[in-house]
């Protein structure tokens, strides 16, 4: 007895475990590129100041325009993937990202001879703040922002081209755990690399990302054979036009405002934590093992939060995590107050990390009741109809938080918690740096006005739908009094 081959039955044979061979190629990449992103960004700007010699506000910039573009970028880039195929655009940001972190790695010994100098683990500098050379780092870190814009584009539009409506919450949800493996195994590898080489660790772990992203490259060369044709999709000009449309709306402004503060606290800890960690506890301290707490707390929380919230309003959730922000921020901020060891039982741990630690799981719980119902209640606030294109800018609020939460820090390092090589004695150090908790106060005080701030907001948009009900109705009743 004989049975025809269909088909359907070999687009089935061609599926693993519900999912066609593309869709687990972009989720492998995703994984290797997050581990590479995190790898690099938790200490960006350690690299910046210890390797490369720029002061914290200069570091703070640079590394904030960096984030602030990669969050920016995706909806334009994601317009030119359409037009030029996800498979070439995955090879090109694969390539940029290749040469941008290997450009990472490579441009300190560049430097030598320039101020740079070695002595065994440590990394000298004779010279080299003066030198303008340092600057050339920029446009490589422009190349890497490209190419990781290309990313966040392509990646999500795979899964989503790559699943049915059947198997498409399960696909988002294989993605959403791809994206949280690589960003913890990119942290983690921080700290064995600085233990055994000091500061050059901060130079060999771009090799470490580069290499990430080069077996993504060929992953995708050999492996992701993508064949739909490409799409017409909206020019550049027409989403400026669609971003202009965005800005004119004073809503969607305000609220982009008001969340940019919530999100200023949460992006900058990447700028701030490391660096006041290791000038505050010491270098044994390990702030990149820290930031993992963040995401662990969001993903054992953040479903228990959704399900209590459900009967609640989205503004009402995004309110309760906007006030546990500013707790965050002073439980941090208590670290620099606490005498002594905390004695753990099982170790003995420094009051600034443990504290830090406690600071960044209310950070977590924070995102785990704003982040779920944000894109919810944007989306409300959008004209009918033109959902969609508003949801494409989104994720402004972090362009903005990016930008001004690292710059802010820069700022208030330098001010509060000032770089310790800088200084004669250690004793000069100790007494500039007496009161560098001041800067979670900082953030706390940005954290509470945001959230009071969205309260305002809620009220006076509920006024205002009131009012736009009751100026809808007003013309009927007069046309049909008897109704």
């Amino acid at each position: 007895m004989t049975t025809d081959v269909t088909p359907d039955m070999k687009k089935k044979a061609k599926l693993w475990r519900g999912f066609p061979k593309d869709f687990w190629t972009a989720n492998g990449v995703e994984l290797l590129e997050r581990a590479a992103y995190y790898g690099v960004f938790i200490v960006i700007t350690l690299y910046l100041s210890r390797i490369l010699g720029f002061d914290d506000i200069e570091a703070a910039w640079i590394s904030g325009s960096f984030s602030a573009g990669l969050y920016f970028l995706p909806t334009f880039t994601g317009a030119l993937a359409d037009k030029i195929g996800f498979r070439s655009s995955l090879l090109l940001a694969f390539g940029l990202l290749t040469v941008g972190y290997a450009g990472l790695a490579v441009f300190p010994a560049l430097l030598e001879g320039q101020g740079l100098v070695q002595y065994g683990r440590e990394v000298v500098f004779t010279g080299l703040l003066e030198r303008d050379i340092r600057w050339a780092i920029v446009p490589i870190m422009v190349v890497i922002m490209i190419g990781g814009s290309f990313i966040k584009a392509v990646i999500t539009g795979t899964v989503a081209k790559s699943t049915t409506a059947a198997n498409r919450a399960k696909g988002f949800s294989i993605f959403y755990m791809m994206v949280n493996i690589g960003a913890f195994s990119g942290k983690t590898i921080v700290k064995p690399l600085r233990e055994s080489m000091g500061d050059l660790g901060l130079i060999n772990l771009n090799y470490f990302a580069a290499s990430m992203t080069l077996i993504a490259f060929l992953s995708v060369f050999f492996f992701f054979k993508n064949t739909e044709e490409k799409e017409d999709s909206k020019s550049l000009a027409e989403i400026w036009a669609a971003l202009l449309k965005v800005l004119s709306n004073g809503r969607l402004v305000s609220l982009i405002l008001i969340i940019t503060g919530f999100w200023m606290v949460q992006h900058q800890l990447y700028a701030t934590m490391p660096k006041y960690v290791l000038r505050m506890a010491g270098e044994g301290a390990s702030p990149s093992w820290y930031a993992n707490v963040n995401p662990l707390v969001v993903v054992l929380t953040v479903s228990l939060v959704t399900s209590m919230m459900r009967n609640r309003s989205a503004l009402f959730s995004m309110t309760t995590g906007m006030l546990i922000m500013p707790i965050s921020a002073l439980l941090m901020a208590s670290g620099n107050m606490i005498s002594g060891n905390i004695d753990l039982g099982f170790m003995q741990m420094h009051p600034i990390a443990f504290m830090m630690i406690l600071g960044i799981v209310f950070q977590g719980l924070a995102e785990s009741f704003i982040s779920p119902r944000f894109l919810e209640y944007f989306s409300l606030q959008a004209p009918k109809g033109e959902e969609g294109l508003y949801l494409g800018f989104s994720h402004l609020h972090s362009f903005l938080s990016s930008l001004l939460g690292f710059g802010l820090s820069g700022y208030l390092l330098s001010a509060y918690c000032p770089d310790p090589r800088k200084f004669a004695t250690h004793e000069a150090w100790q007494a500039a740096s007496a009161n560098a908790h001041y800067i979670w106060y900082v953030f706390a005080g940005i954290a509470t006005v945001s959230a009071i701030a969205l309260v305002i907001y809620g009220w006076v948009i509920k006024r205002l739908d009131a009012k736009d009900v009751k100026a809808d109705v007003l013309p009927e009743a007069i046309a049909d009094p008897i109704n």
